[in-house]
Protein backbone atom coordinates (compact mmCIF):
# COMPACT_ATOMS: atom_id res chain seq x y z
CA UNK A 1 0.00 0.00 0.00
CA UNK A 2 1.39 3.36 -0.78
CA UNK A 3 0.42 7.38 0.56
CA UNK A 4 0.65 10.07 -1.24
CA UNK A 5 1.11 13.21 1.35
CA UNK A 6 0.84 16.66 0.08
CA UNK A 7 1.90 19.68 1.70
CA UNK A 8 2.30 23.47 1.40
CA UNK A 9 -0.74 25.20 -0.30
CA UNK A 10 -2.20 27.74 1.51
CA UNK A 11 -3.39 31.52 0.35
CA UNK A 12 -1.42 33.73 -0.75
CA UNK A 13 -1.49 36.74 -3.18
CA UNK A 14 -1.20 37.10 -6.69
CA UNK A 15 2.11 37.61 -7.49
CA UNK A 16 3.15 35.87 -4.75
CA UNK A 17 4.51 31.95 -4.57
CA UNK A 18 4.48 28.55 -2.82
CA UNK A 19 6.19 25.48 -2.99
CA UNK A 20 4.30 22.39 -2.63
CA UNK A 21 5.33 18.95 -1.16
CA UNK A 22 4.41 15.47 -2.00
CA UNK A 23 5.84 12.55 -0.52
CA UNK A 24 5.15 8.90 -1.35
CA UNK A 25 5.18 6.20 1.75
CA UNK A 26 4.63 2.27 1.98
CA UNK A 27 5.71 -0.53 -0.66
CA UNK A 28 7.40 1.39 -3.23
CA UNK A 29 10.69 -0.63 -5.27
CA UNK A 30 10.78 2.66 -7.46
CA UNK A 31 9.08 5.48 -8.86
CA UNK A 32 7.95 6.48 -12.43
CA UNK A 33 6.72 9.46 -13.69
CA UNK A 34 5.47 11.87 -10.87
CA UNK A 35 3.44 14.75 -11.14
CA UNK A 36 0.39 17.71 -10.30
CA UNK A 37 -2.68 18.14 -11.17
CA UNK A 38 -5.38 20.64 -9.64
CA UNK A 39 -8.97 20.80 -9.57
CA UNK A 40 -11.67 23.97 -9.43
CA UNK A 41 -15.36 22.84 -8.58
CA UNK A 42 -17.49 22.49 -11.42
CA UNK A 43 -14.10 22.33 -13.73
CA UNK A 44 -12.29 18.56 -15.23
CA UNK A 45 -8.90 17.74 -13.53
CA UNK A 46 -6.38 19.69 -15.43
CA UNK A 47 -2.69 18.68 -15.41
CA UNK A 48 -0.26 21.27 -14.72
CA UNK A 49 3.51 19.53 -14.61
CA UNK A 50 5.00 16.05 -14.59
CA UNK A 51 8.66 15.22 -14.10
CA UNK A 52 10.03 11.45 -14.97
CA UNK A 53 12.34 9.58 -12.95
CA UNK A 54 15.42 10.95 -14.76
CA UNK A 55 13.95 14.61 -14.52
CA UNK A 56 12.57 15.27 -18.04
CA UNK A 57 9.80 17.97 -17.80
CA UNK A 58 6.18 18.77 -18.88
CA UNK A 59 4.18 21.73 -18.33
CA UNK A 60 0.73 23.37 -19.03
CA UNK A 61 0.91 25.67 -21.25
CA UNK A 62 -0.68 28.02 -18.42
CA UNK A 63 1.92 27.90 -15.95
CA UNK A 64 5.33 27.89 -18.03
CA UNK A 65 7.67 30.31 -17.19
CA UNK A 66 6.11 30.41 -13.77
CA UNK A 67 6.14 26.81 -11.95
CA UNK A 68 8.85 24.78 -11.75
CA UNK A 69 8.50 20.78 -11.32
CA UNK A 70 11.07 19.07 -9.63
CA UNK A 71 11.98 15.42 -7.59
CA UNK A 72 14.23 14.01 -4.76
CA UNK A 73 14.41 9.67 -5.82
CA UNK A 74 16.30 9.19 -2.87
CA UNK A 75 13.26 10.87 -0.69
CA UNK A 76 10.27 9.68 -2.90
CA UNK A 77 9.01 13.46 -3.10
CA UNK A 78 8.02 15.55 -5.56
CA UNK A 79 8.06 19.15 -5.40
CA UNK A 80 6.20 22.31 -7.16
CA UNK A 81 7.47 25.72 -6.94
CA UNK A 82 4.88 28.31 -7.71
CA UNK A 83 5.69 31.66 -8.61
CA UNK A 84 4.21 35.02 -9.87
CA UNK A 85 0.41 33.16 -8.77
CA UNK A 86 -2.29 34.70 -10.59
CA UNK A 87 -6.22 34.25 -8.83
CA UNK A 88 -6.83 31.86 -12.04
CA UNK A 89 -4.16 29.41 -10.13
CA UNK A 90 -6.25 28.98 -6.87
CA UNK A 91 -7.57 25.21 -7.01
CA UNK A 92 -6.79 21.58 -5.27
CA UNK A 93 -3.41 20.34 -6.21
CA UNK A 94 -3.17 16.62 -6.37
CA UNK A 95 -0.11 14.89 -6.73
CA UNK A 96 0.14 11.30 -8.58
CA UNK A 97 2.78 9.19 -9.22
CA UNK A 98 3.39 5.98 -10.61
CA UNK A 99 4.52 3.60 -8.62
CA UNK A 100 6.16 -0.33 -8.51
CA UNK A 101 5.61 -1.83 -5.31
CA UNK A 102 8.55 -4.81 -6.54
CA UNK A 103 10.79 -5.79 -8.75
CA UNK A 104 8.01 -8.19 -10.06
CA UNK A 105 5.22 -6.03 -10.22
CA UNK A 106 3.78 -3.24 -13.45
CA UNK A 107 3.33 0.39 -11.57
CA UNK A 108 0.54 1.39 -10.56
CA UNK A 109 -1.01 5.12 -10.19
CA UNK A 110 -1.35 6.37 -6.64
CA UNK A 111 -2.82 10.08 -5.80
CA UNK A 112 -2.67 12.18 -2.83
CA UNK A 113 -5.67 13.71 -0.77
CA UNK A 114 -4.87 16.91 -2.50
CA UNK A 115 -3.66 20.81 -1.16
CA UNK A 116 -5.59 23.93 -1.25
CA UNK A 117 -4.07 26.66 -3.01
CA UNK A 118 -5.56 30.32 -2.93
CA UNK A 119 -4.37 33.55 -4.31
CA UNK A 120 -6.34 36.41 -3.66
CA UNK A 121 -6.33 39.59 -6.23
Amino acid sequence: QVQLVESGGGLVQAGGSLRLSCAASGSIFSINDMGWYRRVPGKQRELVATVTRAGSTNYADSVKGRFTISRDNAKNTVYLQMNSLKPEDTAIYICNAGVVPSATMAFIINWGQGTQVTVSS
